[in-house]
């Protein structure tokens, strides 16, 4: 099963495979693998706090997981980057500092 997620596309296809990890991650709660690909899943779908969620277990899980903090880390970057002009003027022809 986790060989087929990284083929996995298309959302329906993608939350199909998030709800049989659900399942198993209720199976087996210390598997850091499914909390890996259920991870995965959520950052293909760009629902990155339930991402960083899994990595987060995946890392208390077995904090030598170095795949998973680089994941956390990218999120981090990727979440910096989309919320850092929050004050911007909508009109690009104005400086909304000098109006």
């Amino acid at each position: 099963m986790l060989k087929q997620l990284q083929h996995t596309t298309g959302e329906e296809n993608i939350l199909k495979m998030v709800k049989m990890l659900d399942e198993a991650i209720k199976a087996q709660p210390n598997d850091e693998d499914f909390y890996f690909a259920r991870a995965e899943l959520f950052y293909k779908l760009n629902r990155y706090g339930k991402a960083i969620n899994d990595y987060n277990k995946v890392v208390e899980l077995n904090p030598e997981n170095k795949e998973a903090i680089g994941k956390i880390d990218l999120i981090h970057t990727i979440l910096r980057y989309n919320n850092t002009d929050i004050y911007a003027n909508p009109n690009t022809d104005m400086d909304p500092w000098l109006e």
